[in-house]
């Protein structure tokens, strides 16, 4: 069946008096459709109704879905694709974080290619991938001054982009499929960037069928095959307890003899501890106060997290710092997620305090100055670490290559303990299902063990062995 039909009845101007005030409604059907439209007063009602009955005279095409003629449609979007990105990433600036404000920046900037109207005169890639994620695309910045190039680019950029309308072709939606799966010098993209890049183009769509720029959201309608994301973690990463131990032992080692520089070894050695032995989050352990410690002299303890601060630069956040301090991931702003302190780390924790103290805030972390940690300095204190403690083929290896890595061993430690999935969920502060995806690997190895419990708590055992 198509779209568009010329089979179109319009009713008279209802009038409708309130105790308030006065509506007016316009009443017509398409295709047997009933459409509906209210008018704050006669003139709009009548002047919205004339166009109807004007487009049906000269024997113009509906459209079935939206029941409007299609020179209306037409006009209603021809809203280029450059300002409606620029639209976009302003509605979504107040709520969003600041790693998103950035990826969604990024997002629209790798799918714009796909919506040049032509070439002609085209600035060079990087100078236009520069306006779009330096400029164009940050609300916080688009007004500020810029340099020559960058005020060219983007009034180029204003006159040569299709209109979102464009997007109802899934013809259209593919080339911007395919734009988004490049980097910027031709070759495919990581997966995971990719897929997080379909779904800012997908809500993005979403939000101009709210505008009515398109028909209707059909990205899923496109037979168009992403790259494989793979989410289980290599196993290979994962360290054994004695490993960890160096390589703790190791960023404590670091020092740095000439004065009066000093090394930013012994301060972090409690921060890749947390991660290692509380599966924080590096941007969770960088928001680790004193006051979120309840710990005993020794033993078992406990952390209550609340606040997290992933980097993503000055230029996204409000603040204007290069880590957006934010409520927990996937958390209301306030809720804590209790995490418990084994011995091991209390016992780090308490050496700490006592030997590095906190900043001004209460903090546990921070650089030399008392400032937030450098993501930089996070490197190489624990690339440091790893040449030190490690021998030259576990150096060469994904062992713990990052140090995100430490939280993965942690999560896999409480598994292999035979910590319930719920559990390990809730202290790794995600979801059951995401657990059991990113740790697949190793949850199936544990089966040998569950089935032993099973055998045991059945009272049962195999008689062909005796």
């Amino acid at each position: 069946m198509s779209d568009i039909t010329y089979d179109v009845k319009i009713w008279n101007i209802e009038t409708r008096s309130g105790k308030r005030k006065t509506s007016y409604r316009v009443t017509w059907f398409v295709a047997g459709e009933r459409f509906d439209e209210k008018a704050g007063t006669y003139a709009l009602a009548e002047s919205f109704r004339s166009d109807l009955v004007v487009a049906a005279r000269r024997g113009e095409a509906f459209d079935r879905v939206r029941g409007l003629p299609i020179s209306k449609l037409r006009s209603e979007a021809d809203m280029p694709f450059f300002a409606f990105a620029c639209k976009y990433v302003d509605m979504k600036w107040p709520r969003a974080a600041g790693k998103s404000r950035a990826g969604n920046a990024d997002a629209l900037a790798s799918a714009l290619p796909a919506m040049l109207a032509n070439t002609r005169g085209k600035p060079d890639d990087r100078v236009l991938r520069r306006a779009l994620t330096g400029w164009a695309f940050n609300t916080k910045r688009r007004d500020n001054a810029k340099p020559a190039e960058i005020e060219r680019a983007l009034n180029w950029l204003q006159a040569n982009t299709l209109p979102v309308s464009r997007m109802d072709d899934t013809a259209k939606l593919r080339e911007v499929l395919d734009q988004i799966s490049l980097k910027l010098d031709g070759k495919q993209a990581a997966a995971k960037t990719v897929n997080r890049k379909r779904a800012v183009v997908y809500n993005a769509l979403e939000y101009a069928q709210e505008l009515k720029l398109i028909r209707a959201n059909r990205l899923s309608e496109v037979k168009w095959t992403a790259p494989k994301s793979v989410r289980a973690i290599d196993k290979r990463v994962v360290i054994n307890p004695a490993q960890g131990r160096k390589l703790l032992a190791a960023v404590a080692a670091q020092k740095v003899d000439t004065a009066p520089r000093r090394s930013s070894g012994p301060m972090l050695r409690a921060f890749f501890a947390v991660m290692y032995y509380a599966a924080l989050r590096p941007e969770e352990a960088a928001m680790l106060c004193k006051r979120d410690l309840q710990l005993p002299e020794s033993g078992w303890g406990e952390l209550l997290l609340s606040e997290t601060a992933p980097i993503t630069g000055a230029a996204w956040t409000d603040s204007g710092e290069r880590r957006d301090r934010r409520q927990l991931k996937q958390r209301g702003k306030g809720e804590v997620r209790p995490v418990p302190s084994p011995p091991p780390l209390t016992t780090i924790l308490h050496e700490h305090l006592n030997n590095i103290g906190t900043a001004a805030d209460g903090r546990l972390f921070r650089n030399l100055t008392g400032g937030d940690l450098a993501e930089s300095t996070i490197a190489r204190v624990w690339d440091n670490a790893r040449r030190a403690a490690l021998t030259e083929e576990e150096y060469a290896s994904p062992l713990a290559r990052r140090p995100y890595d430490l939280r993965h061993a942690c999560v896999s430690t409480w598994l292999a303990a035979g910590v319930p999935s719920t559990q390990c969920a809730e202290w790794a502060g995600h979801s059951v299902a995401v657990l059991h995806q990113i740790y697949a690997k190793v949850i199936a190895g544990l089966e040998s063990a569950a089935h032993q419990r099973i055998e045991r708590a059945l009272d049962w055992h195999d008689e062909s062995d005796e």
